[in-house]
């Protein structure tokens, strides 16, 4: 079955991706074509679509750059300080820090005036700001909902119903109650001067509303995970420090976190895995739009398959391969594994 239906695929998608697609008579054809599927995503007619249009680096983009290059030098300097240096760990990091500079450097560069970000940038903004609010929002209530407060169970049901419902339901749902002219809420909108505000015509705000969906959707999973976290504490240990007088923040910083903090981490990676395969949101609420503004890979992927371009679509779901799994296994090397061992 794994050979079946995972690597039997990936390697049929990959030699897609060095060829081209083309119907004939009586069938279809693939002839290779090499890396040119890759050269039109990067540096081609495609690029736009991928990288994005670039512009003049704003300040805060060169602030938001020079704070990712000192988080990469700390990294760099704690390997080489701490970490026997190995052929394959210099490999790896650099590999890691290069993507992370590369995606902070494409990011700031099309956000400014005149830029637009593509589906990669996208992706990234998608991922990095709705898993955050995710797991702050998330872990919030469950560590609410793990104190001795009226209607515990009650919210426990509340807050588990949006991972009950698909997500196509949920985009079709949030596409209702945005509507500023028909929508449940939009007398609200209008109350607030809102009511001739499309936000669908404006880029950030369709990323946003995009964001706000996959948020309710999912912060129910975080919850579960890490109020099941917060509930598996020995009770003793909260006890004790309550009586030798440790306030409520003193116990969470120095015992509660702690403990789940492995929990944590590898739930935000799981998320993250998730979240690189958004398609359904961007794809109902905004078909990509304006333009490709909200377009994320896998959507990207989608709409070149549902062109026939099966080349430029295996080339794109490649691209997506490659960065989420740099960024998932050095998430996983950077964070799940030092939160484990130090819960040890």
């Amino acid at each position: 079955m794994i050979l079946g239906f995972s690597i039997f695929p990936l390697l049929v998608s990959a030699w897609m991706a060095v060829s081209r697609f083309k119907l004939i008579g009586g069938g279809y054809q693939f002839r290779f074509v090499g890396w040119l599927n890759f050269k039109k995503l990067f540096v081609g007619s495609e690029q736009f679509h991928l990288l994005g249009t670039f512009a003049a680096i704003p300040v805060i983009g060169w602030i938001i750059l020079l704070a990712v290059a000192a988080l990469v030098g700390l990294g760099v300097y704690r390997y080489a300080k701490d970490s026997p240096i190995t052929v394959l760990g210099i490999v790896g990091r650099a590999i890691s820090f290069g993507l992370v500079l590369f995606l902070a450097w494409l990011i700031v560069s099309t956000i400014g005036t005149g830029g637009q970000m593509g589906s990669l940038s996208t992706t990234i903004f998608y991922v990095t700001l709705g898993v955050l609010i995710q797991f702050v929002i998330g872990t919030g209530l469950a560590w609410l909902c793990s104190q001795n407060i009226t209607a515990r169970s009650f919210f426990r049901l509340v807050f588990f119903i949006p991972l009950m419902v698909t997500p196509v339901g949920i985009a079709y749902t949030f596409r209702m109650m945005v509507d500023m002219n028909v929508g449940p809420i939009s007398p609200i909108w209008q109350a607030l001067g809102l009511g001739q505000f499309s936000w669908s015509s404006n880029p950030w705000s369709a990323r946003m509303v995009v964001i706000v969906g996959d948020s309710w959707q999912w912060i129910p999973f975080i919850f579960l995970v890490m109020l099941a976290a917060f509930e598996s504490q020995p009770k003793d240990e909260l006890e004790a420090a309550s009586i030798d007088g440790a306030s409520g923040l003193q116990i969470f910083r120095d015992i509660t976190w702690p403990s789940v903090a492995p929990v944590a981490a590898t739930v935000v990676l799981i998320r993250v895995i998730e979240a690189f395969k958004i398609i359904d949101l961007p794809n109902i609420l905004t078909n990509g739009g304006p333009g490709i503004a909200s377009e994320s890979l896998t959507l990207h992927s989608f709409i070149q398959w549902r062109s026939l371009d099966l080349g430029a679509s295996s080339a794109v779901a490649y691209v997506l391969l490659f960065v989420s799994t740099v960024i998932c296994v050095s998430f996983f090397n950077f964070v799940v594994s030092p939160a484990r061992r130090t819960s040890r």
